[in-house]
Parts: C-alpha cells; structure tokens; sequence
C-alpha cells in the first residue's frame, strides 16, 4: 500500500534528483540538476513554514534567560553566581529531562499523523501529559534539597542557598512546561506550531516586563560581601562568565531547536507517509542548511564578543567572556550539525542510537576531558 498520496509534500520529481533508480527514460544532467534545486527549494519552505513561528517563540524564551542574567549581573557577582547556578541545576535536573521525554513523542506523533492514525496521535499527547506531571514531583524534592548537594560537592552554603531559593521560586515552572512541552511536540509533528508559540511568546514578554518593572522598583542594589566559594581560582567570576557565554549560546541554541524541530518532524511525516526518499531529501537538506548556520553562528559569536558584556561591569569577568566566546564560536560550528544529525536519528523514531552515540561523546569522551582540562591542566 503506498502512503505517498497522503502526504502534500510529496513531489515525484524528487526521485528523479536522487540517487535512486527509476523506472522511466533517462533524464538529462542538466534536468537532473534542476530537479534536485527545486526539491531542495520545495524542502526548504515547507520547513520554513514548520520552524518560523518556532524561532520566534525560542528567541524570547532564551532571551527572557539572558535578561534575567543581567539583572543578576547588577545584584553583585554572588548573587550572579548563585542564581545562575540554580538554573543550571534546574535546566540539566528539570528542563532537560522534561523536553527530553516529550520529545519522545515528536516521531510518533509524526509518523501517526503522516500515516492518518490521529487516535494514537491524541492517545501520545494524553500519556505524555501525565508522564510530565508525574516526574516532576522527584524533579521538585530534588529541587527542594539543591543546597545539600552543592554544598556536598564542594560549594559554601552562601551560593548554596541562593541557588534554592531561586529554584524554590521556579518550581510553579515545572507543571506548565509539562503542559507546553507535549503541546509543541503535538502541534509542531503536524506544522502547527503557529498557535502554541503564539502562546508562549507572549507569556514570555509579560514575565519580562514584570521583571523589568520589579528591578526599577526594587529597593536598589546591594554590595554583597560573601565569601567566593568553589573549586576554581575566582570561582565566582569563572562561574557568572561561563553562564554569560551559555546565555548567548542559548541565542544560536535557538535556532539549532528550529532546525532540529523541522527535521524531525519533516522525517517522521515522510517515514508515516511510506515516503523514505522525501525523508532522505529533508535529512540532507537540513543538514547542509546547518552546516552553515553554525559557521555564520560562529562568526556572530566573535564579532559580538565586545558587545554582549556591556552590561556587565567587573573587569575580570569581560576579560574571561571575551576569551570564552573565541572557543564557543569554534564548538557552535560543530554543535549545528551534530544537533540536527540527532534529530535525524530521532525523527527516524530510534532514540537508542542517539542515546549510545551522546553516552559515548558526552558522558565517556567530554566529561572525563572537561574535568582533567578544568582541574588537572595549568
């Protein structure tokens, strides 16, 4: 049975420009090579149509992270530290973990809806919905406890507790993500992302001009005289620069998401479609696509690099911003098409070669490297 006919992007001309054989007479090389220009122009904005409303909802997601930062930045550098630490703690303890699960759920829902199968496609949004809310009350008890565990791995109690109390205040955040994440993944695996970030962008700006207005009225700045804790020469300072370099990662990282979202989602509604060479076309095209999003991404990031610590007023910390972000520009040129070689795999709907290939990268090769680069090499 051929699922082709279900599928609007589906151009038979594609074939012609592939690889594959096919039955009919020969194409010219000069046919061929318009072909394949066209199929790639088609790909393209069928995944500009997916991801534009997508890239909109990231930048003011990010950017509302990147605010907050700077208002930290003024309170003095502790409180840069700690808060900042804390949402560290809460993006890899809380963040990560929920839009990893709901991102389960992209290729299933792609593939259900590419196949017409829309009972599964409402029964995967359902189950995910429950899941979320169900793991994100050990993700809260962990939140709860977060100084015992940075005070245990080396940290003084004064960042600590900075860092709870910004968690204890970010906790209403884990029910609404655990409805906003499956929603994106429902609505993106069909291209209608338009509502939902729509949603989620205005609640953003709101949270920022509440922000804003809650700095101009506080009682003012306050010099903290704390103690600097860590394990690294000027702790403080190395730790408030690298979340200023991640904050501006967080930019790029946005346009990764758009990338990888359109992908998946293009894969996973051929592969439901029986269409594998339309999911071959958006694989490579994407694929080229980010290999010069992440050179352009790496340009950005240096030319950029004297601008972005402006608002921050401690000599030591541009100093070390300045020279992170020359090695940050040369990981965003790898990191582009890695992130969406993984969404590749991803909307294929085979997360266990992803998940062997990040243990084997992050957790076997970065992680042993990055502790012996940070602590062991002078």
């Amino acid at each position: 049975m051929s699922g082709t006919s279900n599928l609007e992007s589906f151009d038979p001309e594609v074939c012609e420009g592939c690889s594959f054989k096919t039955s009919g007479p020969k194409v010219p090389e000069e046919g061929r090579s318009k072909t394949m220009t066209q199929s790639i122009v088609h790909e393209l904005k069928l995944q500009m149509r997916i991801g534009l409303p997508l890239v909109a909802m990231n930048f003011l997601w990010f950017d509302k992270l990147t605010t907050t930062s700077v208002f930290l930045g003024h309170q003095g550098k502790v409180n840069l530290a700690g808060g900042s630490l804390g949402f560290s703690f809460a993006n890899v303890t809380g963040f990560a973990v929920l839009y990893g699960i709901s991102a389960t759920m992209e290729p299933i829902c792609g593939q259900a809806f590419g196949a017409k199968n829309f009972k599964l496609l409402h029964k995967t949004l359902l189950m995910a919905v429950l899941l979320l809310l169900l793991i994100s009350i050990p993700i809260s008890l962990l939140w709860l406890n977060v100084h015992k565990i940075l005070i245990a791995f080396g940290l003084k109690e004064e960042i600590s507790f900075i860092a709870k109390r910004y968690l204890i205040y970010l906790l209403p955040d884990l029910p609404i993500l655990s409805l906003i994440c499956p929603l994106k993944a429902y609505l993106s695996s069909q291209g209608g992302m338009e509502g939902v970030a729509m949603a989620v962008w205005i609640t953003d700006l709101i949270v920022v001009i509440l922000l804003t207005g809650y700095v101009l009225v506080s009682e003012g700045l306050k010099e903290n005289k704390w103690k600097e804790a860590g394990r690294l020469p000027n702790p403080v300072e190395s730790v408030s620069a690298l979340i200023i370099v991640f904050n501006f990662e967080y930019l790029l990282y946005a346009v990764m998401l758009y990338l990888g979202t359109c992908v998946a989602t293009r894969v996973s509604n051929e592969l439901g479609a029986n269409n594998p060479k339309g999911a071959y076309r958006a694989a490579y095209t994407t694929l080229a696509v980010s290999v010069v999003s992440g050179c352009i991404g790496g340009i950005v990031m240096i030319a950029c690099r004297g601008v972005w610590v402006y608002a921050h007023h401690d000599v030591m910390i541009i100093n070390s911003v300045k020279k992170l972000v020359l090695i940050m520009a040369v990981i965003e040129v790898i990191c582009f098409p890695l992130f969406v070689c993984g969404e590749i795999v991803r909307g294929t709907a085979k997360p266990s070669l992803g998940m062997y290939a990040n243990l084997g990268g992050f957790y076997l090769l970065a992680l042993p490297l990055g502790m012996s680069l940070a602590f062991k090499v002078n």
